[in-house]
């Protein structure tokens, strides 16, 4: 099975958000890609494998599986035209619990077709403004996360929250953000140690909420994000209707080869495709012994 280690949304190695696709011959049982993802220890470890006409598409974090994620789709789209996957040369659909996803491989990158996440204010949660360490003025709720805006970029940058008292949150992740100068429009971090990515370098799937809530206030569908992690990256965003195109590019950094197999559940035993012996009929090997009765001994 073939592994690519890939850094997302960067055009640079060792920058952008790292994940790891594994190209498989077929579905695996799910604790086994769970024990997979946590052995790569990467944010997210992504497994697809052909089913029929289609691929199929899930996540893992090195604790859980997710249901949505943007990097990691961008380093499967990325990986899947580098290993001559792709069934026509401009783009690819996956499978996915979130639905179908669809990648298009244009001039500028891999633009990725995600569902808008709407955002909804919400109360602030007790001790989230302990756990960022700085002041909360409100929240907001866009999908599993929750989104803090603060007053400026310093402030985003500047954020170190306490990951113990963070993973109490009741919500996947919590994102913080702030506008942006220049050319970027708006810039955020990820924080998620609840599902252990104590912060997510770069996240594809926050930009659908992170779209949702700077469009109105910008005036703009068409925006560019940052992330302030430490290793940075960049995302551009589109508003299509309900739909979201993220726009980015990827670089693999590493291939290798998973020797580690899955362990198949053994076939449950059918007596319609018992293995013939060769010369020997079915129908004598089936026979039950006849029983004689005992004699008696001779006297």
């Amino acid at each position: 099975m073939r592994l690519l280690h890939i850094d997302a949304f960067t055009s640079r190695p060792f920058s952008g958000n790292p994940a790891v696709v594994a190209l498989l011959d077929g579905e695996a049982p799910v604790d086994w890609m769970q024990a997979v993802a946590a052995e790569m220890n990467v944010s997210e470890t992504a497994f697809v494998w052909r089913e029929f006409q289609d691929l199929r598409l899930r996540w893992f974090t090195p604790r859980t599986e997710v249901a949505l994620c943007g990097h990691g789709t961008l380093a499967a789209a990325h990986a899947v035209r580098e290993e001559n996957w792709l069934r026509g040369p401009g783009s690819v659909r996956f499978q996915t619990a979130s639905g179908v996803l669809g990648a298009e491989f244009e001039a500028g990158g891999i633009r990725l077709e995600f569902p808008l996440v709407p955002v909804t204010p919400t109360q602030v949660p007790n001790g989230l403004a302990e756990a960022l360490r700085t002041d909360v003025g409100e929240v907001w709720r866009g999908g599993e996360d929750l989104l803090v805006p603060l007053p400026d970029r310093e402030r985003v940058e500047a954020c170190r929250p306490d990951f113990e008292r963070l993973a109490a949150i009741p919500a996947r992740g919590v994102v913080v953000t702030a506008r942006g100068h220049g050319m970027i429009d708006f810039v955020s971090r990820f924080f998620a140690p609840r599902i252990g990515v104590p912060e997510d370098p770069v996240t594809g799937s926050t930009h659908c909420a992170l779209a949702a809530y700077w469009s109105p206030r910008l005036k703009q569908r068409d925006l560019l994000g940052w992330q302030a992690s430490a290793r940075g990256g960049q995302v551009r965003v589109r508003l299509r209707a309900d739909k979201v195109h993220l726009i980015g590019t990827a670089v693999t950094v590493a291939t290798g080869t998973l020797v580690a197999a899955p362990e198949l559940p053994p076939a449950p035993f059918d007596p319609a495709h018992r293995r013939e012996v060769s010369g020997t009929p079915a129908h004598v090997r089936t026979r039950r012994p006849r029983l004689l009765p005992r004699q008696p001994p001779t006297p």
